[in-house]
């Protein structure tokens, strides 16, 4: 900002307007410094400034509901009991007193002891020598049982016990083990877990009309890094990496995945991101289109001498996301998948829309310094909440009558002059996002909002905050694992209780494989 040449002569008005202005500029300065306090706090590991609380659109466009009558009754708790054991309770009566039945009072407890069993397992000695044992049932891993498995995971992953109280609530009731042990039981022996819940990611991606996504910080080896969440209505899966960059977030979507290739997709995403005509060229004359994993194609990128071109953007940066946006479309992945996000550039990739709920809170969190300022954000927000509410009701009959109609009542809200500078320059962003923001109108079964996935990453918060962060590779994949099969669970209607322990081979529970179900549940809407 240019101070005037002779401020002596300036006029009250002028004065004024000068002194907003600068007010503008600090606010603006404030953010920044904000920004980079809340960076270093996060490398530091140290807190970070409370967020600003939400600014209530969502809830207060919600159309009011009429509950019918006789709704709203939890019903009879009798109805819903398995009675396991029935007693008597006598009581001594006087002289000449008549039996009248009994009075029923059901009681819910809860039986906790520990439970040693000693397997003796049969041994033959075959005729032709060799020593034949009888195997130990399913479910038994060590010297521990399906049950305290079961326990272990239920109360680690889904009730974010710790594994020192772990070990002290064990051992109260008589079970000798120690840490080390609870340790094995959490991360030895679940190929199977870890295979379903990237088989879920698959399934999700591959037939889902759209996804939701986020990331949030989370710690391993002691160092400070990222757990990204992937999700809709029918399933959750977290992957914790050490970067946030587009590149990070293409690999996750490969779901499992390590190749690269070059296809008609990975060319139209280098054409589409501005990569140099000519590097392309020697991607495609060249015979070589696929392959095995990052080495080689880092190597097949050294061979045609792209990491030394000069060229803006970086090459290999957008060679590297076009392959593996080809490895993702070449696996079938994402064939018309709507990925919602907050507007983190990271995530925008393949067709794309934005959350309104973060849009609307950029102007929610502006700093308003005059009586006109703050006139403009309220019915700035006013407009956005109206318009919001609409866009909720054409979600739910949608008609090209309406989607004209939207979308140039888009145009008249975000090209507004207002007089308030840093306002006006928020509502031309937000218009440049006007196909992203509009994406609904197009696709009306996508959400306008990414709140399912903040109330997913919520169980990563906690996770990092009860327990910090993880020590190895196989400790980190686990984590990840159970809390997305537990999410999907939750959304599945499935008790993770019992997930558990058909999984661990616990006679009579039976529970269908969760990628299957992930795939009807998304194909049928």
């Amino acid at each position: 900002m240019v101070p005037p040449a002779d401020i002596d002569h300036l006029s009250h008005a002028e004065l004024k307007s000068l002194v907003v202005k600068q007010f503008e500029v600090i606010a603006e300065l404030r953010q920044i410094i904000a920004g980079l306090r809340d960076e270093i706090a996060r490398l530091k590991g140290g807190p970070r400034r409370p967020n600003i609380k939400p600014s209530g659109m969502e809830k207060a466009t919600e159309p009011k509901s009429v509950t019918p009558a006789g709704k709203g009754k939890r019903g009879s708790t009798k109805m819903k009991l398995t009675i396991h054991e029935d007693k008597i309770i006598t009581i001594s009566a006087p002289a000449g007193s008549r039996f009248k039945g009994y009075t029923g009072y059901l009681v819910q407890d809860l039986v906790v002891r520990a439970n040693v069993v000693n397997f003796r397992c049969e041994r033959w000695l075959t005729p032709d020598g060799s020593l034949l044992t009888a195997p130990l049932p399913d479910g038994v891993q060590g010297h521990f049982g399906p049950e305290l498995r079961r326990f272990v995971l239920a109360q680690y992953h889904q009730g974010q016990v710790t594994v020192l109280r772990l070990v002290t609530a064990l051992q109260a009731v008589g079970i000798i083990i120690s840490k080390r042990q609870v340790v094995r039981l959490l991360i030895d022996g679940q190929d199977r877990f870890l295979d379903e819940a990237q088989d879920v990611l698959r399934a999700g991606l591959s037939n889902a009309a759209w996804i939701t996504v986020d990331d949030t910080g989370a710690r391993h080896k002691a160092t400070n890094g990222f757990c990204t969440q992937i999700g809709n209505a029918h399933f959750a899966w977290f992957g914790t990496t050490h970067s946030k960059t587009r590149a990070n977030f293409l690999g996750l979507l490969r779901a499992g995945y390590s190749n690269y290739v070059i296809n008609t997709d990975a060319l139209a995403y280098m054409r589409h991101r501005q990569l140099a005509d000519h590097v392309i060229e020697r991607l495609v004359n060249h015979e070589d289109k696929a392959f095995a994993d990052k080495d080689a194609f880092c190597s097949h990128l050294n061979r045609l001498g792209i990491p030394n071109l000069k060229v803006n953007p970086d090459p290999v940066e957008i060679a590297t996301e076009g392959a593996l946006w080809g490895s993702i479309k070449a696996h079938g992945l994402l064939p018309s998948t709507v990925i919602v996000s907050d507007d983190a550039g990271q995530f925008n990739v393949g067709l794309h829309g934005l959350c309104w709920i973060h849009a609307e809170r950029l102007v929610h969190k502006l700093d308003t310094f005059t009586d006109e300022h703050r006139l403009a954000q309220r019915k700035i927000r006013g407009l956005i909440w109206r318009f919001y509410r609409d866009l909720k009701a054409y979600r739910l009959a949608p008609c090209q009558r309406r989607k004209l109609a939207l979308t140039a009542r888009f145009d008249r809200i975000f090209t507004r002059q207002t007089g308030f500078v840093t306002l006006d320059r928020l509502l031309k962003r937000l218009h440049a996002n006007k196909a992203e923001l509009l994406m609904v109108l197009d696709r009306p079964e996508i959400p306008l909002h990414t709140n399912g996935t903040e109330n997913d990453l919520r169980c990563q918060v906690t996770k990092r905050k009860v327990s910090g962060g993880t020590r190895s590779d196989v400790g980190r994949e686990c984590r990840d694992a159970f809390l997305g099969l537990a999410k999907t669970c939750a959304k599945l209607g499935i008790l993770f209780w019992d997930y558990l322990g058909a999984r661990l081979g616990i006679p009579g529970l039976a529970v269908p494989n969760l990628a299957e179900t992930v795939k009807h549940r998304c194909a049928s809407g």
